[in-house]
């Protein structure tokens, strides 16, 4: 057993509106400059839908993730030979159109909305590439393109996730009045098997001893772009103007600093949890080696118990520290992942094992009123329960949730782990109305999904009370012995060029932000 620390987080569903605050929010701090201005680093996307870039779930056209080659996993890329032989022209790497159409990236000309003289007819803000300024350029996709199912009677039908589906079965979850739609916050994995590391000639991708981090070394980048390919999630990016490979860092100079990331600290609806998990890093190729049924428990397998003493024990003989350990046996996502099972990763038939999790969404619970959608054969189709407001857990096919769906997004397939989760939520519903509406708990609803009083307690407070040093369970970097500055680090960190003094040429709005009379980036 060799243990290794990991940071984790977790996404409420069912929790989550749609705001794109945390988007913004990643936007403003990270990649608000020349060279970056078509990376979201942060996006949610609205599912169904094919989300950013366009079918980034799609591994027959991106070849990401990793495949099982007999009793050894392999890139699905393909070969050495292969990816030498794409070295200038790789089939598998999106392109702009693939992110913002076949126009480029584009803001507004908000200038003219602000300095424009009086006139008779309302000034307009035109669409302007942010590449080579040009105006009036076309928009036919973006980040958000599909928000809040505004293209998904467009371009849901071509979610690969209803690719097992039956005709009749898409055609009644697209018609999402009748169904329902979720958001989907995306960010880098961090995985515990990263495709980008595997697949990086110049050995530049690394992830961190510490704490799991994936990040890419800008000194060492040479820009193959092959970690774009390998990705699943499409989360590197190339800058065109310093040249090189960046993706998300998980606000690590926050989190040294005792600081959550951006993303976690600007969520409106508080759905992210973020902490510690101790892995047994000898079992994770194992684990992805799993048949795809079984993918999502090999995973949790790998996730150890900080509480069992042979655990710490290794964890001790491995360099973890006593104040790791302790943020480990508080970290709520130890919790929702493997002990009360309700959170899942996102594709893990990708066999990269992401160490970020997601509770799948339970439809809306209205139910007053039964059946009421337009066509009496939808497959979908709402129907009054059968006792009281709410689903009894052996109605659960009646509400509109397409399990096989979200199955295919967060179980490889398998509908178990997803009912499972689904299940457990409904309990807790029925669990708490009938302490807060009978008077009187209802246990048995919690025995038949293993819960026990004490399980459900903790789920409610973990996803609905907790408070922000409930939720965010990290230990603070002990910076001051660190024998380097991270300033001097930031090239190995996966985000040079950010200083005044950099060589590049670089927005003058960027560098007012210093206060700095200095023209010297002119």
């Amino acid at each position: 057993m060799k243990v290794k620390a990991q940071i984790g987080m977790t996404f409420n569903l069912e929790k989550c509106i749609g705001c794109n605050t945390c988007t913004v929010a990643c936007k403003n701090v990270w990649t608000n400059r020349e060279g970056a201005e078509y990376m979201w680093w942060n996006n949610v996307e609205t599912k169904p839908g094919i989300g950013y870039p366009k079918q980034w779930e799609n591994q027959d056209v991106w070849k990401g993730g990793w495949v099982r080659n007999g009793n050894k996993l392999k890139l699905r890329y393909g070969s050495k030979a292969y990816m030498l032989s794409n070295l200038f022209m790789n089939p598998h790497t999106p392109e702009m159109a693939d992110y913002y159409g076949d126009g480029d990236v584009y803001t507004f000309t908000y200038d003219d909305l602000h300095s424009s003289e009086q006139s008779t007819q309302q000034p307009v803000g035109r669409p302007k590439s942010m590449v080579t300024e040009e105006e009036d350029i076309p928009i036919n996709w973006g980040v958000n393109w599909e928000d809040n199912a505004g293209g998904a009677h467009i371009t849901g039908k071509h979610d690969v996730n209803f690719d097992e589906m039956s005709e009749r079965e898409k055609e009644a979850v697209l018609k999402f009045r009748d169904v329902f739609y979720f958001y989907l916050p995306r960010i880098c994995n961090h995985c515990l098997n990263p495709a980008c590391v595997g697949s990086c000639p110049s050995g530049a991708a690394y992830k961190r001893e510490e704490d799991g981090v994936v990040l890419i070394d800008q000194n060492r980048c040479r820009n193959w772009r092959y970690c774009i390919s390998a990705c699943p999630y499409k989360k590197p990016y190339y800058n065109w103007s310093s040249g090189k490979m960046e993706k998300c860092i998980l606000c690590y100079p926050r989190i040294e600093s005792g600081l959550p990331p951006v993303c976690f600290h600007s969520c409106v609806g508080k759905i992210r949890s973020f902490g510690v998990l101790l892995y047994d890093l000898d079992r994770v190729e194992e684990a992805a080696m799993a048949d795809d049924k079984d993918l999502v428990e090999a995973q949790r397998e790998v996730i150890l118990d900080p509480f069992d003493e042979t655990v710490i024990a290794a964890a001790k003989e491995s360099g973890i520290s006593d104040d790791w350990i302790d943020a480990a046996q508080r970290s709520p996502v130890y919790k929702i992942i493997k002990k009360w099972k309700l959170a899942l990763p996102l594709h893990p038939e990708f066999r990269t094992m992401p160490s970020l999790f997601y509770i799948p969404p339970l439809a809306p619970m209205i139910t007053s009123a039964g059946k009421d959608s337009p066509s009496g054969e939808d497959v979908f189709d709402m129907e009054k329960p059968s006792d009281g407001p709410l689903l009894s857990l052996d109605e659960l096919e009646k509400l509109r949730v397409p399990l096989q769906y979200l199955a295919s997004m967060f179980g490889a397939g398998n509908e178990d782990v997803v009912k499972t989760a689904l299940l457990r939520q409904l309990a807790i519903r029925h669990y708490q109305r009938s302490i807060r509406v009978d008077g009187t708990p209802n246990k048995e609803v919690l025995d038949k999904v293993g819960l026990s009083e004490e399980d459900a307690n903790g789920i409610v407070r973990a996803l609905s009370l907790a408070f922000y040093d409930e939720r965010f369970v990290v230990p603070t970097t002990k910076r001051e012995s660190a024998d380097i500055s991270p300033y001097t680090e930031r090239g190995v960190a996966g985000f040079d060029q950010m200083t005044p003094w950099s060589p590049l040429k670089r927005r003058k709005s960027y560098f007012k932000s210093y206060h700095t009379e200095s023209k010297d980036y002119e």
